[in-house]
C-alpha cells in the first residue's frame, strides 16, 4: 500500500488541473540518481492494465509493478516553506539516502 498525505493529494489535483490532464499521477522508480534509484512523476490520462492503482480524495495514482516492489509501505507527503517547495518521500524501503531526498537505495 501506498499513502497519500492531504497536502499532497491537493498538488497532485492542482498539477492535473493546471496541465489540463483528466487521469492521474504515475508515481515510478528510474536506476540512477546519486543514491541508485530516482523517483519519477508524470501525468498520464489513465493507467497500464498491469499498474496498481490507488485513489486518495478523486486523485489517482498509478504505480507500475517493479517499482511498487520498492514503494510498497511509502507515505508521499507535499512541504512547502518559504526556501522550497517539493514532494517528500518517506519510504520505509529506503536504505540509504540522499541529501536532497530524490533517491535511495
Amino acid at each position: 500500500m501506498i499513502d497519500v498525505t492531504p497536502k499532497a493529494v491537493a498538488r497532485i489535483r492542482q498539477l492535473l488541473e493546471a496541465n489540463h490532464v483528466e487521469g492521474g499521477l504515475r508515481l515510478g522508480l528510474v536506476g540512477g540518481g546519486c543514491s541508485g534509484l530516482t523517483y519519477k512523476f508524470k501525468l498520464e490520462s489513465q493507467p497500464r492494465p498491469t499498474d496498481n492503482v490507488f485513489e486518495f480524495d478523486g486523485v489517482k495514482l498509478w504505480v507500475d509493478p517493479k517499482s511498487f516492489e520498492h514503494l510498497d509501505g511509502m507515505t508521499l507527503d507535499y512541504k512547502e516553506s518559504l526556501l522550497q517547495s517539493g514532494f517528500e518521500f518517506n519510504n520505509p524501503n529506503a536504505t540509504h539516502t540522499c541529501s536532497c531526498g530524490k533517491s535511495f537505495a
